[in-house]
């Protein structure tokens, strides 16, 4: 007879898939926090750093692809998984012992039935520190465990969504996503999700509405300071409810440049391509 621990230590049919571009900071932590799977993939879209390096050395395959958006870079990300149960996160987050531990106990089951997928609860580090009471970062319900014959991620370029096609389960322990560990980060951050939200509102011909900004900033920053309970989290909660204002409003300014000022468009991406950011 097999011995126990031998049978709970097993890899599972699952893959593990980061999508990835200059994360040597945090790429290893990520993918040495997995221990039950069977497949590690890291799509890299342009790393300059040590990124792919040490992806390999943890022991991922690692699949260069140039950005093509967040919902396509996923979708091509399953595609090049061995197994159909993809489970799915960013460089800067990892599993928790105790998610490990409801994963391995639980995923037999839910792999044996029709299940599109599952959700998983994220919290979040933020400036350094545990988040405590601010709602999008404690507890915060994600799609990111799922059958990729039954779910697939929308073609947004950015704030992307998993569009299951079946039954979907819940899991109770959290993974841990150390979210803008600087004010720079999530700067630069801002600059690049503008970029790419801007773009998507381009495909789309959607009219700018800059008389709409102020108005826009004050609900963001009413609807994340008190409705989300920023503002329990002292300072470090009205900087988030203070960014996330001025992130509505900027990627307005962005997209107004770019209907009014077609030449921005390019300098702008030669502008990100200069310094490795992207899109």
């Amino acid at each position: 007879m097999e011995p126990e621990d031998a049978t709970t230590s097993r890899p599972l049919a699952i893959t593990l898939v980061v999508i990835a571009c200059n994360e040597a900071e945090s790429i290893g932590r990520c993918l040495d926090s997995v221990t039950l799977v069977d497949e590690k993939i890291v799509v890299d879209s342009g790393s300059t750093d040590d990124t792919a390096a040490i992806a390999a050395a943890c022991g991922a395959r690692v699949i260069h692809q140039p950005w093509l958006g967040f919902g396509p870079q996923r979708n091509f990300a399953s595609l090049q998984a061995r197994n159909d149960w993809i489970l799915v996160l960013d460089a800067d987050e990892m599993l928790t012992p105790a998610l490990s531990e409801e994963l391995r106990s639980t995923l037999p089951a839910l792999m044996d039935s029709n299940a599109a997928g599952a959700m998983l609860r994220r919290t979040n580090s933020y400036m350094g520190a545990p988040m405590h009471w601010y709602r999008p970062m404690v507890g915060e319900r994600i799609s990111r465990l799922y059958h990729r014959g039954r779910a697939r991620w929308s073609d947004a370029r950015v704030h992307e969504s998993l569009q299951f096609d079946g039954p979907v389960a819940s899991l109770k322990q959290p993974f841990i996503h150390f979210q803008n560990p600087t004010l720079v980060h999530k700067q630069l951050k801002v600059l690049r999700y503008g970029e790419l939200k801007a773009t998507d509102w381009l495909d789309r011909a959607r009219p700018p509405r800059l008389w709409t900004c102020p108005f826009v900033f004050l609900a963001t920053f009413v609807k994340d300071y008190f409705l989300r309970l920023a503002f329990l989290d002292g300072w470090r909660g009205y900087v988030i409810a203070q960014t996330a204002a001025s992130q509505a409003v900027y990627k307005r300014l962005r997209y107004y440049e770019m209907c009014t000022n077609p030449q921005s468009r390019a300098l702008g991406r030669e502008l990100f391509r200069a310094h490795d950011l992207g899109p």
